[in-house]
This record gives structure tokens, sequence and C-alpha cells, in this order.
């Protein structure tokens, strides 16, 4: 088997506002002397563990993100009868097993929320749901042992194996996560445009009032991204306690989330989803390197999706020139019309995502 696989995706964006900063505008990063578009991998990794296309490939092995534990035992437990006293010190013995509680300011409501969000597989959120269930009609707070059942050494939740997790109190139970997602960034320079609209009362005839009900402004730009994603294979089966299968699909649900879902970021006002218009994947031993390097020089002028396509793979046999071989094996899924044939030179499947998904399973 394969130790790495090393996903390199061209995806185009019309005019759009998929990830915003604190000002409510389209993040930016400055690379090679010019200001580039941004997408966060933490925006990325949120949309695809979150897509229905992900949810329905792993077939509800996928985790929970969330503050609200002890919120929920608290709810569990007076709802099947216990006092609120013992439901509440319970909701705090039992939320502390999996971080700090936030402190509460003199008249805000108490939630018993974890200062930061913590990552739950299933099998975590059972044993904490059967343990309130089971609290809650005895009407008393959990036993120290009781409170040790409640973590999981690796919970088979295929996104906490992918991006790992961090609880700050039990580091034990922490997760290193087999895959690393790159921010995505424009192959070229970009600006970030103000729409200035208005918005019309349906009720106004425009005989005393023929001014807009409201004034805004938006800020929007659109570019061809390059997403770089690296995945330890070996990891990732570690992380779902040696189940290869499930390894398999965690990745198959990745790759085909990222080829086809997009941000969420001000969709319904933009219209902005979009597919992958290129990807190359590699898989084998050799150290990982991302192609971002393929983008210093900004991608200028027209047919920009074949130039950076040509930079890309350009920039990956280079490497292969200095340092030998980046990959066993290599797939391209185009679908670019304008495509002809790869730069790379070696043996290179090409097809559609199905065969990709097959190239990306088998080693053999």
């Amino acid at each position: 088997m394969s130790h790495f696989i090393q996903l390199h995706l061209l995806t185009s964006y019309p005019p759009s506002n998929l990830n915003r900063d604190d000002l409510g505008r389209p993040k930016t990063a400055f690379m090679g002397g010019a200001r580039r578009l941004r997408v966060s991998s933490q925006s990325l990794k949120r949309n695809w563990r979150t897509s229905d296309l992900f949810e329905a490939a792993v077939n509800g092995h996928k985790g929970t993100r969330t503050k609200r534990l002890g919120g929920e035992v608290y709810k569990r437990m007076t709802s099947a009868g216990a006092d609120e006293k013992v439901a509440g010190s319970s909701a705090e013995k039992i939320a502390g097993v999996f971080g700090k509680l936030r402190k509460v300011e003199k008249g805000e409501k108490h939630e018993y929320e974890i200062e930061q969000l913590v990552h739950v597989g299933l099998e975590e959120l059972a044993a904490l749901e059967g343990l309130a269930d089971t609290l809650g009609a005895e009407n008393r707070e959990p036993t120290d042992e009781e409170l040790k059942e409640l973590l999981a050494q690796r919970p088979t939740a295929v996104d906490v194996a992918l991006f790992g997790r961090m609880l700050a109190a039990a580091p034990s139970y922490n997760v290193e996560a087999a895959c690393q997602v790159a921010h995505a960034i424009t192959v070229h320079a970009a600006e970030v445009e103000d729409d200035y609209f208005t918005a019309v009362d349906d009720l106004n005839t425009g005989d005393d009032d023929r001014g807009a009900a409201h004034i805004g402004e938006a800020g929007f730009a659109a570019g061809l991204f390059y997403l770089y994603i690296c995945i330890d294979r070996d990891l990732l089966v570690e992380n779902l306690q040696g189940k290869e299968e499930l390894a398999d699909r965690a990745i198959a649900a990745l790759v085909e989330s990222a080829v086809k879902v997009s941000p969420k970021g001000k969709q319904n006002s933009f219209g902005s989803r979009a597919h992958a218009s290129y990807l190359l994947a590699e898989k084998g031993d050799q150290q990982p390197r991302s192609l971002a390097a393929s983008f210093l020089q900004p991608v200028n002028g027209e047919e920009q999706a074949t130039k950076a396509i040509e930079k890309l793979e350009r920039q990956a046999q280079a490497f292969d020139d200095a340092y030998g071989a980046g990959a066993d094996r290599r797939f391209i899924l185009s679908a670019t019309p304008e495509y002809v044939a790869p730069v790379l030179k070696g043996d290179i499947q090409r097809g559609n995502l199905q065969d990709l998904l097959s190239f990306l399973k088998d080693d053999e």
C-alpha cells in the first residue's frame, strides 16, 4: 500500500464571496509579489465534512463537533426525571471530561458549555447519552469510573481520523490528523471588488418616496484556485483502528467532496457552485510536497486554465528531475476541454471520477 496520497486541484469560481474575513470581504493572501484570493482550509474542511455527499459516503461514521455536550446531558437527565441540581452537577462533571467549562458571566444563562469545540466520535456520543439516561433514571451523579469510560482512544469517526482532534483536558486522547489541507489560493493576481446594491420595497409605489428600502455594499471576486491535499494513509488506517475498508471509504468521501462541494459563503447571492476543472493525484512513499511554487509567478492573460495546468505539471516534473520521482503512480482527471496531454513524463492514468476513486483504492 502507498503511504501517501497527494491531490492537486484547480477549481474556477465566478464572482463570489466564498470565505469572508472580519470585514465581510473575500479572504486574501500575498504570494509571489501579488495579492491572491484565498479560501481557508478550515472553511473547506467544514463544508466537506458537513455535506450530504460526505455523510452518505461514510454511512454514519462521522463525528460531532460541539461545545454543548454538557447542555445535552442536562436536558436528557431532567427529561428522565432527575433533579435539576443533580443534573447540573452531572453535566459539569461529564462536560469536564472533554474540556474546561466556559466561565459564566453574572446574569448569563448557564449552558454547561465547554470553552473550545470538541470533536467526539459516535461511540463517545453514544456512551455519553447512555450514561445521561442512566443517571437521569437513577437521579444520581456519575462515578469516577463511569467518567473514565466516556472517552475512546481512537473513535472510528472518519472526520476525526482525517482531520484530528485536540482535547486539552485529556491530551492522551488526542488524534493526530491523517490529512493536511492547504489554504486554496488563486493562481493569478486578483482584486476584491465592491458590489453596490439596493433593495426595493414592493409596497412602495413611488408616489411619496422613490428611495430604496435598503442600500449596501458587498465584496466579491472571481478566480482559479489551486488546492493541495495530502493524506497519510497509514496513519488514517491506524486512526480507524486498522479498518482498511473504512479508510478507503473515508478517502473516497474526501476526494469526491473536494472536487464537487463548494464553500457555502454567499451562495444565495452569487450561485458560485463549481466542480474541479483538473486534478492530479499522486501515490507513493515519497516525502510529500505541495506544487504551490508553480504559481509564484502569477498566471496572466487568456487561457488561464490550460496555462495553470501546464505550470503545475512542469513544476512536478522539475521536482522529479531534481529529487527523483515524487510519486510511484499518478492519475489525471480533467474537465478542461482545451487540455490535451500531460507535460509530466512516465505512465499516467487518465479517466473520470470513478476511475480516480478506483485508482486511489487499488494498490495491486
